[in-house]
């Protein structure tokens, strides 16, 4: 079991992206299902992991079972999809979460009966009676009542509603705070980050009175430190809390203001959640009536349980007559409900196509690379990352490009594609071309991307049957990575399908090639053709076997950039 410390709201950071946790729970109960959960069988885990097609990593080299602990015990554990004691065993939800047909409802459930303190998570004796809370219901029952709920909101006033009691006092906070921020225009960051500073001073006024100021992993003791380290952990609680809200489609997130609220058509859905859903914790001393409770996959009941409810949205859209769909169960309505928010979704994805082919978006595609390189992007960068660069590929046109990341039903980006594929594949007829991007920098870069970057290659290089080229961006390059696909590019291997063509380009780099399709369009009247993309590619290829090392190939890319199209 988990130990509560912490004075402020806990939420599952581990894993980040909540889709990537359903290959993870389908390996670990395919694999180890009705063995007992220990160091044993988390070191055979984690190097089943790190065989697969869609993990990423390779663990803590100097500790893998812990790494397969912080991955499992987290989100997997906590939100009822895996039962690990006495044996390891897939719960009804996590079946529902990994099988069935609308894993992002099931997801939901689970979060709504997330909660604190419970068999699963003790408070320390320091802080009981501190936790009385659904964390996430409440978040919710915040963004309904305030209409929206702000990164900067989150971090630093509704991490401490550990209690639902406290509900309307975080609330009025949160209002007097949006009220006082009009005084400090211009000035935004240095008001929040104050009002941040006193907020945890207060929160851990006790603790500081009397010297109780050193962290985990670290001798300082300082109060400077010890208020970093609380804002640090906040900023990933707020993350975490972001990404999952997100993933239930319910919400969507606008970037430029940090504000998450929820869809004008969802609304119906949250206010018979807020309605119907107990705000009380239970079962906290008992952990056999808990797990029956957190492992039922058809509790709490959502909106589109109700068989009227799905009647009425299908013959709002026309869908047959009432007596037909009365025939009818619910999952054959639900499905009916699916193919037309499907069809809406991809009408949407189209309308978003038509108009990146016009370049009006030029401006802002360059404007968000710029945020993410300036790390001004809260929310999901390697999300915005993939999202951002499919925009690119998309506006330079002249070919079919897909976006492997998953859409919500308005078209925002949800989550990143699957560790088993492409970020983006573009397929310009005679070749095709994948597209991978990642935030990782240093020898993480190196450790995450190089064998994953160069297998999808092959993959796709093979899946396709044409002549494949690959496009690695990120915000720089790390050396390690740059010379390990160096030297893939000069060696003739089986396993990629020969010599790869793979060129690592950083961020500006591309940007770079944006700006001169841009100056192209304005001068020719019509975009780059994929001629002219694959001489780009091809030219830079070409130099491989006539530079001396990997950084006179690293300049004449740089070269190949500023000229292409000039």
């Amino acid at each position: 079991m988990a130990r509560l410390g912490s004075r402020f709201l806990f939420f599952t950071t581990s894993p980040r992206t909540p889709a990537k946790m359903i290959p993870e729970i389908q390996l670990l109960a395919d694999r180890f299902g009705g063995k007992t959960w220990n160091n044993q069988t988390q070191n055979e885990f984690i190097t089943a992991l790190g065989e697969s097609s869609f993990f990423e990593g390779t663990g803590s080299p100097s500790d893998k079972a812990f790494s397969v602990r912080d991955r499992i015990n987290r989100a997997p554990k906590a939100l009822g999809f895996i039962d690990l004691t006495p044996k390891i065993a897939l719960t009804d939800a996590g079946r529902a979460f990994i099988y069935g047909k609308r894993p992002q409802e099931a997801f939901l459930r689970q979060l709504l009966k997330f909660q604190l303190p419970s068999p699963f998570h003790i408070e320390d004796k320091s802080i009981l009676g501190t936790f009385y809370v659904r964390p996430y219901l409440e978040i919710l029952r915040l963004i309904r009542q305030l209409e929206y709920l702000t990164f900067d909101e989150l971090k630093i006033f509704a991490l401490q509603l550990t209690d639902y009691r406290k509900f309307d006092d975080i609330a009025a906070s949160i209002r007097k705070f949006r009220k006082d921020k009009a005084k400090y225009q211009g000035n935004y960051k240095q008001f929040a980050d104050t009002i941040w500073t006193e907020s945890i001073k207060r929160l851990y006024h006790d603790d500081i009175q009397v010297g109780k100021t050193k962290t985990r992993e670290t001798t300082d003791s300082s109060l400077d430190k010890f208020i970093k380290t609380k804002k640090s952990n906040a900023r990933d609680y707020a993350d975490a809390c972001f990404r999952y809200l997100r993933y239930t489609g319910l919400l969507s997130l606008e970037q430029k203001s940090r504000r998450l609220q929820f869809y004008a058509d969802k609304l119906q859905d949250i206010d018979h959640i807020l309605a119907t859903v107990s705000r009380e914790p239970v079962f906290v001393s008992d952990e056999k009536k808990y797990k029956a409770h957190l492992f039922c996959s058809e509790t709490p009941v959502l909106y589109d349980d109700s068989k009227d409810n799905l009647i009425v949205f299908l013959q709002g859209k026309g869908v047959s007559s009432r007596e037909e769909l009365m025939k009818k169960n619910i999952e054959e309505l639900k499905d009916l409900r699916d193919s037309i928010l499907q069809k809406q979704l991809d009408d949407v994805i189209l309308t978003q196509i038509q108009q990146l082919k016009t370049f009006s978006l030029y401006s802002e595609i360059i404007d968000t690379f710029k945020e993410l390189l300036d790390h001004d992007i809260y929310y999901d960068a390697p999300l915005m990352l993939e999202y951002n660069t499919w925009r690119a590929m998309t506006m330079l046109d002249g070919g079919t490009i897909k976006a492997n990341l998953k859409f919500d039903d308005a078209g925002q980006p949800l989550s990143t594609a699957q560790g088993n594929m492409p970020d983006i594949e573009c397929d310009y007829g005679d070749f095709v071309l994948s597209v991978e991007v990642t935030m990782q920098h240093g020898q993480r870069q190196y450790e995450t991307e190089g064998e994953p970057v160069a297998r999808h290659y092959g993959q796709f290089k093979q899946s396709t049957g044409k002549n494949a080229y690959c496009l690695f961006i990120a915000p720089t390059i790390n050396p390690a990575a740059f010379m390990h696909f160096y030297g893939l590019n000069k060696l003739n291997n089986v396993y990629y399908g020969g010599k790869t063509k793979i060129i690592p380009i950083g961020i500006t780099q591309f940007m770079k090639l944006l700006s001169n399709s841009f100056q192209y369009l304005a001068t020719h009247k019509c975009a780059p053709t994929p001629k002219e993309i694959k001489s780009f590619l091809d030219s830079v290829l070409a130099k491989l076997d006539v530079c001396q090392d990997e950084n006179s190939w690293k300049d004449f890319i740089q070269q190949s950039v500023n000229q292409w199209l000039i």
